[in-house]
């Protein structure tokens, strides 16, 4: 007759499992993206995760949505402050850098983050980091405040481009040959330009394109809205 030892221990001996709790579900979710990409970051995947069913997730996030924008606004908060040393502009794109960086490190989140809405804390301190940036160089306050918004698209835009470095070689070398090869009689200017179209790193086109719209935001009004 068995002592009982080696039966199966009650539910109620069984380690309590923690509370759910947003930010313990967003936490999950960065880990599953770091390990197995933003496609694998789904209620069901994470309710696996948490030992918990998909239902009890929707308390807390209302969608996948919603859920991915959590996660880009937790990796936001790796970005950084501004340098406090430097020339506003100067800081203003470090700080831009730095942001296009984190999403290339992540290249499904890079995608995503074209039409994602993040609305967290970290979101908010770089959109409070760019405005003071922009304020601090003198620029309207209007034009600032439409100015992130097209700071941040190019970013973005940016790294969901070059995101994992996944174009076809031979989409780009037929791309190559058909500007270089452009006829002087139908596209002159095409064929003019070819290699100025084709040139520069990666890292020189970006800090140009961040330079040339800070250059247009501090001197391009806003339109009125009452006219």
């Amino acid at each position: 007759m068995s002592d009982g030892s080696d039966s199966p221990r009650s539910r109620r001996e069984r380690p309590a499992k923690p509370a759910l709790t947003r930010e313990g579900i967003v936490a999950a979710a960065v880990a599953i993206l770091r390990t197995e990409g933003l496609q694998k970051v789904t209620m069901r995947r994470l309710a696996q995760e948490l030992d918990t069913g998909p239902a009890s997730l929707y308390v807390y996030v209302r969608n996948t949505a919603e859920l991915h924008a959590a996660v880009l606004d937790e990796l936001l908060g790796t970005v950084g402050p501004a340098p406090a040393e430097g020339p506003w502009r100067e800081r203003l794109e470090r700080v831009l850098t730095a942001y296009t960086a984190m999403l290339l490190e992540h290249p499904s989140l890079a995608r995503s983050a074209l039409t994602a809405r993040p609305s967290g804390p970290h979101y908010l301190n770089l959109i409070e980091t760019l405005l003071a940036l922009l304020d601090e160089g003198g620029v309207a306050p209007e034009r600032a405040a439409w100015g992130v918004d097209l700071l941040l698209q190019h970013a973005t835009a940016t790294a969901a481009e070059h995101a994992g470095g996944d174009s076809s070689p031979d989409a780009w070398a037929a791309l190559s040959q058909a500007l270089r090869g452009a006829s002087p009689q139908t596209h002159p200017h095409l064929a003019a330009l070819a290699g100025p179209l084709l040139a520069g790193a990666p890292e020189a086109r970006l800090s140009w394109g961040f330079q040339a719209l800070i250059s247009g935001i501090a001197h391009t009004a806003v339109p009125d809205e009452t006219d």
